[in-house]
């Protein structure tokens, strides 16, 4: 067992040099809405978005591991910043694995937040293991930090914004740019 298990979280997150996410139920609030010729859409919380573009501009290294296969998703993170986006990964521990080897990072210095069952092998190698509030139940239990904010309502700004705030990184000269 890694010695920041036992510490508060956000002590925690002053041991955190990156952060992964999950897709959908994290950023997004899990609802998939059908349209008419079989397109699927999703919302996203811009307060989410805010927070990783600031983040990825302060140099932290953010990252998403989605079973998902949307491009538009892709699109949204390059935009934020974000170059590490693994669509379709039915195994994601693997996934994580590589980033780490990629980063050259150990599992213990990142952070994952993820909501559903397929996240649990993540969430226990990974070093600070974050959920939203609406995460399934065997998720919550296996996360050192369950969030207040439900999934797609702002949970990805909650970590971020809690972990910057104590590395110093928040309310600086990049903070009031988008």
């Amino acid at each position: 067992m890694d010695t920041t298990d036992s510490l508060p979280f956000k002590q925690q997150l002053k041991h955190i040099e990156a952060f992964v996410f999950d897709n959908d139920g994290v950023f997004t609030n899990g609802t998939v809405f059908l349209m008419p010729g079989g397109e699927q859409v999703r919302t996203a919380s811009t307060r989410d978005g805010y927070a990783v573009q600031h983040a990825t501009k302060c140099g932290l290294r953010i990252a998403m591991i989605s079973g998902g296969r949307s491009e538009e998703v892709v699109r949204r993170m390059n935009g934020l910043g974000v170059t590490e986006v693994i669509m379709g990964a039915s195994e994601k521990l693997g996934e994580f694995e590589k980033l780490c080897q990629r980063w050259g990072l150990e599992p213990e210095q990142i952070c994952y937040m993820g909501d559903d069952i397929p996240d649990l092998p993540v969430l226990a190698a990974a070093g600070l293991a974050c959920c939203p509030q609406d995460a399934a139940p065997e998720v919550r239990s296996a996360s050192n930090y369950v969030s207040p904010v439900r999934g797609g309502a702002g949970c990805v700004r909650d970590v971020l914004e809690q972990a910057m705030k104590v590395k110093g990184l928040w309310m600086n000269d990049r903070a009031h740019a988008w």
